[in-house]
């Protein structure tokens, strides 16, 4: 039988000072399906920002049932609570533990929640290590009797004492919504918390950032979702994300790509947004021009990572021409990057791009490429893996990207592939999977050679079966000329492997195409990577030795 409330939600409002109250005294408990207490001081001190400000705070749900005594941890407080009614948070742990454990002494040690209000800058900041008269800790505003006994204790600040009882009837005065429930089953509650918290789809970082800094009339100004439309439109990359193209602007700006970004555009002086996003948007250009160009990338869906484009926008954003020896020293990078994976920085991908961007310094090209080389030395580096094929994997990336580098021809007209016909055939495709064919039928070979890559040849305009392929392949009669014989060996083919596929021995023909494909692998992440050589700058940059031999006076 399905789950379903007892009873329904009732409605209410209950204000800040008789929340606390209630928290202090255990009357408010959190399930043990809660998470921990996540939230760090600039969230406490943006929760009670919003309070001053009279902004909403977001409803709580809150379960009404009995509890026992016990001594309860509400992040740092230590509470004796009694046996009887409580309220236990199924939305709202965060906002509750911050407001009891910041409003109250004990509470306020713990750094996570020790906050002030600073009534010259009219601002919430941290508890100074010396006393101010005027900046007044939490649990001293909140109390009456406390406030009017620090100003008290602290002449010459009267004329303070009006805006400092005004912050106080805002804290304890303020309203938050909320829903009571009475639910015998624990497990509707857990129902509804698994919901609240991973049902639906949240916003993106871009979509978050795009939102705060919405201005009205900016019709016509560029957007994140503009610029990735751009860069598809002129240079055929597909369509970047946003995240992608966020942390490209963000980049060139500074290197800290996971910065806090509401407040982005508001230093004194700021270049603003459009200003940054015309200046990201190149960027990001140069960067995505360079991938196609130098390192034999041609589509977004085959970029190994995509936390490795910030770094690159930085060096474009700061370097927009480097010298030749730069820009081979920085494809190098690039591919060493991709073979060797996030996995090297022991983080997460948002962690290795701030790292990477770390690394880039606006007036050092020749350091910052230095510097990156140094984070992707590897004495043994790992191929990529043709067995198991498949282009949501980065590794599949990486193959995909050596087949275009040998100039893969399409077999009706025996011309190069473009690269506007892979833009063409991935529009609103998140990977290549619609530009690979497969090369034999599904059920003519076994589910060990079936995902290798050596079952796939990468023809983006023809749209056509098994079958049809291995037809149009083996159906021309021009074996000999030199122009049919490019066509098969920019796709790894050789007439030995067509004679194989056209007598149904795909098995042979897969395992000598496999070997061909690793050979070829290989050579190509050898020239890219050029494992073994020194990363020798350019030579306009180098100091040399016996310079300070000479005397030219």
């Amino acid at each position: 039988m399905a789950m379903t409330l007892d009873s329904p939600l009732s409605t209410t409002t209950i204000d800040v000072e008789s929340l606390v109250s209630m928290a202090w005294r255990g009357s408010i408990r959190v399930p043990n399906f809660q998470r921990d207490f996540r939230w760090n001081w600039e969230d406490v001190r943006r929760l009670f920002d919003s309070i001053v400000r009279g902004y909403p705070v977001g409803s709580l749900l809150l379960w009404v049932r009995k509890a026992g005594a016990q001594k309860v941890r509400l992040g740092g407080l230590d509470i004796e609570a009694a046996e009887g009614d409580a309220l236990w948070v199924v939305d709202g742990q965060q906002r509750i533990t911050s407001l009891a454990n910041a409003l109250h002494p004990d509470g306020a040690r713990d750094q996570r929640f020790a906050l002030a209000y600073d009534l010259r800058a009219q601002e919430f900041v941290k508890i100074p290590k010396v006393e101010d008269p005027l900046v007044i800790p939490l649990p001293v505003l909140f109390d009456l009797q406390k406030i009017i006994r620090w100003f008290t204790d602290h002449g010459g600040v009267s004329d303070f004492l009006e805006q400092a009882s005004s912050i106080t009837r805002k804290l304890r005065q303020f309203e938050v919504p909320a829903y009571q429930v009475r639910q015998a089953d624990p497990g509707v509650l857990q129902d509804i918390f698994d919901r609240m918290n991973n049902y639906g789809k949240r916003l993106s970082r871009a979509e978050i950032f795009s939102a705060l800094t919405a201005e009205e009339g900016e019709e016509g100004q560029l957007t994140i979702d503009l610029v990735a439309e751009h860069i598809a439109a002129d240079l055929n990359f597909g369509v970047i994300d946003g995240n992608t193209v966020l942390q490209g602007v963000l980049a060139r700006r500074g290197p800290d790509v996971k910065r806090d970004i509401r407040d982005e555009f508001s230093s004194p002086g700021d270049e603003g947004k459009d200003a940054a996003y015309k200046a990201g948007e190149q960027a990001v250009r140069r960067a995505v021009e360079f991938l196609q160009n130098d390192a034999f990338v041609p589509h977004f869906s085959m970029l190994a990572y995509r936390y490795l484009l910030a770094p690159l926008a930085r060096i474009f954003a700061h370097h927009p021409d480097p010298d030749p020896r730069n820009r081979r020293l920085l494809r190098r990078w690039y591919w060493r990057a991709a073979v060797a994976g996030p996995q090297q920085f022991k983080a997460g991908t948002g962690d290795a791009a701030r790292m990477l961007c770390s690394r880039v310094r606006e007036n050092d090209l020749t350091g910052s490429v230095q510097d990156l080389l140094k984070l992707v030395d590897q004495p043994d580096p790992v191929l990529p893996d043709l067995t198991s094929f498949a282009t949501n994997q980065a590794a599949t990336k990486i193959v995909l990207c050596s087949w275009w580098s040998m100039g893969p021809r399409n077999p009706d007209t025996w011309d190069p592939y473009e690269i506007s016909d892979l833009a063409t055939c991935l529009v609103d495709r998140p990977t290549a999977r619609d530009a690979v064919r497969y090369l034999a039928p599904n059920m003519s070979v076994d589910k060990l050679r079936r995902p290798w890559a050596a079952n796939r040849v990468l023809m983006p305009v023809l749209e056509v079966d098994a079958d049809e392929v291995r037809m149009e392949l083996t159906g021309q009669i021009d074996r000999g000329n030199p122009a049919w014989e490019a066509v098969l060996d920019s796709h790894a083919l050789t007439n030995e492997t067509l004679d194989l596929l056209d007598k149904g021995a795909y098995v042979t023909a897969l395992e000598k195409r496999q070997e061909l494909l690793r050979e070829r692998l290989r050579h190509f992440l050898g020239t890219m990577c050029e494992w073994g050589f020194e990363n020798t700058p350019p030579l306009s940059q180098l100091m040399l030795d016996d310079e300070s031999d000479y005397d030219d006076s």
